[in-house]
This record gives C-alpha cells, structure tokens and sequence, in this order.
C-alpha cells in the first residue's frame, strides 16, 4: 500500500544566519550558491560604534584599577593607625588599673582604639567595593571586545549559501535588540529531504523507516525515480490556518544519496536545490508476487435479501406497531466483488481483499485461478453491471492502434 502526497524539496539542515551587533555592512564576502567552510568570515560590519565602546571601557577599567591601589593605600595607613592605637590602649589600660592615670586619659585611649577600629573596618570594605567594580568594569571590557569580534559574522558549519538577502552597503539589525535582520542561510545540500504534509487519516499508516519513492518535477522528462526513507514523524499536528482546515501531521524523508550518485558522477555536485517540487509515493506496506486486480474492478455490493423484502402481513395503510421486546435484524454488511467473465455473461463473484495502491488492489481469496476479470468504467462496474449480463470484451490495445493510425 502506498501513500502518494506532493512535496517540495528542503535541506536536511539549514542555517539562518543574522547579526549579534547592528550596523552598516561594509564586507560582504559570499554570493548566493557559494561553498562556505565553517569558521570562514562571510560578511563584516563597521565596528566604529563597538571600537569607541571598548576604549571607553578600558578607561573606565583604567580608572578602576587606580581607584582600587587608591584604597589599599589608605587600608594600609588605617591598618597602621589601628596598631598604634592598640598598643596605646593596652599600655593606658595597665596604667589605669595601676592608677596610675586619670579617667579621662583612659577614656581617650578607648576613643581611639575604637575609632581606629571602625576606621579599618571601613578601609577593608572600600577595598572590597573597589575590587568588586574593578571586576564589573572588566566584565564589560569582555563584553566590548566580544562585540567587536562579533562584527565579523563567521559561518557555523560547512556548507552552500542557500539564500543571500542582503547587499553591502545596507545596515541590519542585531539580535541584541529584537530578532535580528537574517542575513543569510547555509546549508547542507549533501544531505537533502523533502518535508510532507500527511492529513490525519493516513499519518497513522506511516512508520519510521518506511521506503519512499520520490518523483522531482526536474527529472520527469528523464523517468527517473528516486528513493528515501522516513526519518521523522511529528507528534503534534501543524497548526491549522482556519477553523475548518485540514489537521496534518509533517513527515521527513531523506532522499538517498545511493539513488543519485549517478547523477554526482555525471558532474551535478547538487543535483537538488531547495524549493524544487515533487511528489512522493510512501509505501506503508509492500508484499512480492501477490495476486491483484485493477481497482476498479473491485465494488461494494450489497447482500441478497437486503433491499426490497417487506415485511408479512404488512398494511401500508395503517401505522405499524413494533414490539421491542424482539431482537432487531442485524444489518447485513456490503459484500465486495469483482465481475468475472463466463463466457460473454457476467458473473459475480465474492472475494477478500488486501493491501492496495491507487492502481491494484490485492486479492486474499475468492477469484478463480483462470478467471478473466471485468474492467470497465467506474459507474458501470460498480452500479450498472449486474450478475448474468451480457458483456462485449473490447481490445484496448487494437482500438489505440487504430486511433493512432487515423491520426
């Protein structure tokens, strides 16, 4: 059984590139279609604003380290005068318990002790704010060259330019601020997928692995056909556009290199690129050497005795009266068939069906071996043509040969 849906072509991975600073751009090194390496310098941005940024940084850092030396000189003078103002408190409180000095020469001692106390408490702490905005100041430092770098905008993997939206000369906005103008995108044309949109009926028959038969508009005058394979089923539907839209769930498929290296080797380094359309046939489940019929042979039918039969003893004229204590009749399921032919009559048949595609469809059981099977138009077939009628068998093939040589 196979799903067919269009898609259009995609790299497997793609890069959006933007800037991290604003600017004027004054370099642009790529063009659309080019192979980049990663780590390559693409485009640069007039990095005046950020240049005039880090030198006032580094002033201020300048400015901070002098302030910090400024503090630890005047930390080591107040250690200085606690010293001695420790020593003068000891020596003055000996003298004051040998009574030796007055009250107040004592007090003194233990105003000045205490001042020169508090006094390198209040040094040690300027040192530390001293250092903590040495450290702010250097941060920023850093953040001003990092800026400065990030006027050269590198690429991030190897890669072609896939898309090329902006000219030099043209100022572009950096993610700082807001999302940032996209400038670019790299990708991995190696490595290409296409991206299937699969309504919510048919995702449930999609696996992970499942083969995939993909047919590229580009390619269609030369009958080739290309293999993929499911990577990625989405979990949660896309989001619908209006109220009564579709649900769909998106489906990966990677296009096999294997299928188109014949198409390398022929000097077609990308033999895709992205945006190309196609349309891919997912097989959900395959089986080898199965009996089929065309699909159109196969029709519902309903069962004998289910139309038509009224009941006993019924007037038409008179409301009918059901006694619901009696089980109701169980309403007979559609029978599927194909019409055979039996020498010029057509006979119905009864079979079971299988898997199938937009063209066979198989058959489990039910068909004669030797039978010849009924095709014909849909209306026909599937409500017209009645078991026991007459049949003319037209040679498709003559007629085609015959309206060619009309021509």
């Amino acid at each position: 059984a196979e799903l067919t849906v269009p898609v259009t072509l995609a790299p497997g991975i793609e890069v959006k590139l933007a800037p991290e600073v604003s600017g004027e751009i004054i370099e642009l090194r790529v063009e659309d279609g080019d192979s980049v390496k990663q780590g390559e310098v693409l485009v640069k941005i007039r990095p005046d604003i950020v240049i005039s940024q880090l030198e006032r940084s580094e002033a201020a850092l300048s400015q901070q380290m002098a302030n910090l030396e400024s503090t630890k000189a005047s930390l080591a003078r107040a250690q200085a005068t606690y010293t001695r103002a420790k020593q003068d408190y000891e020596r003055q409180e000996k003298l004051w318990n040998e009574k030796v000095i007055s009250e107040a020469d004592w007090q003194l001692a233990q105003q000045n002790f205490k001042v020169a106390t508090n006094d390198l408490k209040s040094a040690e702490q300027s040192v530390e704010a001293a250092k903590y905005v040495v450290s702010s100041t250097e941060a920023g430092v850093r953040e001003s060259r990092e800026n400065v770098r990030r006027t050269s905008v590198v690429a991030p993997m190897s890669g072609t330019v896939s898309k090329l939206n902006v000219k030099q000369g043209e100022r572009v906005v950096g993610t700082a601020q807001m999302a940032g103008t996209e400038m670019l995108r790299i990708a991995d044309l190696n490595k290409m997928e296409v991206r299937v949109n699969v309504n919510e009926n048919d995702i449930v028959r999609v696996h992970l692995g499942d083969s995939v038969l993909i047919d590229v508009d580009a390619y269609s005058s030369t009958g080739k056909e290309f293999k993929g394979l499911v990577t990625n089923i989405a979990n949660t539907a896309r989001d619908k556009v209006s109220a009564d839209a579709i649900t769909e769930f998106e489906v990966r498929i990677l296009i096999l290199q294997a299928s188109y290296n014949d198409l390398i080797k022929a000097g077609n380094k990308y033999p895709f690129r992205p945006g190309m359309t196609a349309s891919v046939d997912i097989i959900t489940t395959r089986k080898d050497n199965v009996r089929s019929v065309p699909l159109a042979a196969v029709t519902p039918r309903a069962p004998e005795g289910s139309k038509g039969a009224a009941p006993e003893n019924q007037d038409n004229d008179r409301p009918q009266v059901t006694d619901s204590s009696k089980p109701k009749a169980e309403k007979k399921q559609d029978k599927v068939v194909v019409f055979i032919n039996d020498n010029g009559v057509a006979k119905m048949v009864e079979v079971k069906t299988g898997i199938s595609d937009y063209d066979n469809i198989e058959i489990l059981s039910g068909l004669p071996d030797s039978a010849t099977v009924i095709t014909g138009p849909f209306l026909e077939v599937s409500k017209r043509l009645k078991d026991g009628d007459k049949i003319t068998v037209k040679d498709e093939k003559k007629e085609r040969e015959s309206k060619e040589t009309e021509k």
